[in-house]
């Protein structure tokens, strides 16, 4: 047995839920710790553990991840009615997502991860289309209110130095939902900057899109912040590029993201970014072949799979049955992690082997040897294999590499 490769500083390992926890640990037993002496700094955010730290390891692991600059995540659930009840927790526990984002500041970017034999949905597709995601408010911390019945809603606010503001949303003459979101010009600064800046160290063209037509304040917002920061930090290094940055309406965004040949990154903000990074990874092939990337401006990254638990193929593994789960998104989020602690302290070695266990496992899916997901998609002959199945065909190309 060759010697393993080494690591000085560790990478903050945030574990999951579902079938993507049980893929975690086959990933780690037989694709990186045979090769790599791991170093991480472990935090379990399976539902039962948040539920006994009363979500306080969240916020640990978050920090850490801070403190480390790399951090590589597993799936997680975010808990609904149902799994309250299903999981006996105590309050219905919000996004790990949302609290790691709100901590380390960041935008998510999200590629698919493509290969010959499968061919995009949108004919016209010929490159990765990047979707940047906003990390931080909206939606994901709104609050909400079920309305009982007749009754005025108001937006307030009260300034420090007094000032104050009031206006009715809506004179309720039946009950409705209400519900208040909020975002800062703060976030909205750091968003831009990580988007310009990726935009340029990956030489594509940048897009941002929102619906300030509607949306006067919220939206429009954003576009004034991109639109002064591109001027004020961004413009020249772009031309001398030559890639570009404009802003659209996101319903014209769509059009144009269809008819386009792809190879650029599309900015929205946080709930559009949830939605339409689906809708790309779908086109382009599977959920399942998604790589995504917090990245905050201060420089603290962490990987992920943009998939969720797995639940449905988790019930059937609790039954015994075999299931064909498809882990590259995970391998990707691995790998990604690996390469980034390897190129910030400087290990060329374990950089290496991070391009290498990538390498092996799309020689895998181009050799035919694939999960059930991918081979109804797979233009050629095709072999479906079990998830172990499979981690194991790129156990033997990556050792084959190494």
């Amino acid at each position: 047995m060759n010697e393993l490769i080494k690591m000085t500083t560790p990478l903050v390992e945030m574990d999951g839920d579902e079938m993507t926890r049980i893929i975690w640990k086959m990933i780690k037993d037989e694709l990186i710790c045979p090769f790599v002496d791991l170093k991480t700094e472990y935090y379990d955010l399976g539902l039962e553990e948040r539920e006994r730290t009363k979500d306080k390891v969240t916020m640990d692991s978050a920090l850490a991840a801070k403190k480390y600059h790399v951090a590589v995540k597993c799936a997680t659930i975010t808990p609904n009615k149902q799994r309250v009840e299903e999981y006996n927790l105590s309050e219905m526990w919000k996004s790990p997502n949302g609290t790691i984002r709100s901590v380390l500041d960041g935008t998510v970017f999200r590629a698919p991860i493509i290969i010959d034999s499968i061919k995009p949905a949108v004919r016209t597709w010929e490159k990765p289309i990047t979707v940047a995601r906003h990390a931080y408010g909206d939606v994901y911390k709104a609050t909400e209110y079920r309305v009982p019945g007749k009754g005025k809603a108001e937006l307030k606010f009260t300034g420090e130095n007094g000032e104050s503001f009031c206006e009715t949303i809506y004179d309720f003459e039946c009950g409705g939902v209400l519900q208040g979101q909020y975002n800062k010009d703060s976030s909205i600064v750091s968003f831009a900057h990580s988007c310009f800046r990726y935009a340029i160290s990956t030489k594509q063209s940048l897009w941002f899109s929102t619906k300030d037509t509607i949306s006067k304040k919220y939206d429009q917002t954003f576009k004034l912040i991109f639109e002064q920061i591109y001027n004020e930090n961004y413009k020249e290094e772009f031309e001398k590029l030559g890639i570009e940055y404009f802003y659209t309406l996101i319903d014209d965004a769509v059009a144009r993201v269809i008819r386009s040949k792809g190879g650029f990154i599309w900015a929205l903000k946080n709930y559009d970014g949830d939605v339409m990074s689906d809708m790309i990874s779908t086109a382009f092939g599977s959920l399942a072949m998604m790589t995504s990337v917090l990245v905050s401006p201060d420089g603290n990254y962490e990987y992920e799979a943009a998939h969720g638990t797995v639940t449905r193929h988790y019930y059937r593994y609790l039954k015994g049955e075999e299931t064909s789960t498809n882990p590259m998104a995970t391998i990707f989020a691995w790998s990604g992690a690996l390469k980034k602690r390897a190129e910030l302290d400087g290990l060329d070695e374990l950089y290496a082997f991070g391009e290498k266990l990538e390498k092996a496992s799309l020689a895998t899916l181009e050799e035919g040897i694939m999960t059930k997901d991918l081979v109804n998609l797979c233009e050629g002959e095709t072999q479906c294999v079990n998830t172990a199945g499979f981690i194991a065909a790129i156990r033997e190309r990556l050792e084959r590499l190494l």
